[in-house]
């Protein structure tokens, strides 16, 4: 027999990157900050005045403001587990090799991309930022500038000649 899971439950955070930039680290203190000087004593205090209408069984109001202090301190959890266990990316000076921070240029079939490897908690592919554990990410890494890279997606592998490094 299986025992049943709350929503919060699971949402498990499995396979956590906790590479991240110094401008995220400091967007989860301000969250974190915020969720325990304001958000945590609004719900706490609503809380209590649910519970002083009485039986708890039957108090759906009381019921919806306890599950909301849960998911407030559960979401502080998180960010203090995160940001204990974070590890900051330093921005980098126009270096020799690919690692994580970096600006890369490549080019690949005559046309020229851009790339920003960070962790993964910060990617977004349309704005060119990957991830470290991406399949291109981990190509580059530990690269230099004139090297061509051999990568495999879907199937097809791919040619991409780095043309600098920032």
């Amino acid at each position: 027999m299986q025992i049943p899971k709350r929503k919060s439950e699971n949402n498990s955070q499995g396979n956590y990157d906790p590479h991240i930039t110094s401008q995220r680290a400091d967007e989860m203190r301000k969250e974190l900050e915020r969720l325990i000087k304001i958000a945590r004593p609004r719900a706490s205090n609503e809380v209590a005045e649910h519970a002083k209408l009485g039986d708890f069984s039957e108090n759906a109001a009381y019921q919806m403001a306890k599950s909301k202090l849960r998911s407030i301190n559960n979401r502080i959890l998180i960010l203090q587990d995160k940001l204990n266990n974070a590890i900051i990316i330093k921005e980098c000076a126009p270096g020799e090799c690919v690692q994580i921070g970096s600006q890369v240029t490549i080019e690949t079939d005559g046309q020229r991309k851009i790339y920003k490897i960070l962790g993964s908690q910060e990617t977004s592919p349309q704005q060119g930022i990957i991830s470290h554990l991406s399949p291109i990410g981990t190509a580059l890494l530990g690269h230099k500038i004139n090297d061509e890279v051999e990568i495999e997606i879907n199937g097809q592998n791919l040619k991409y000649k780095i043309i600098k490094i920032e």
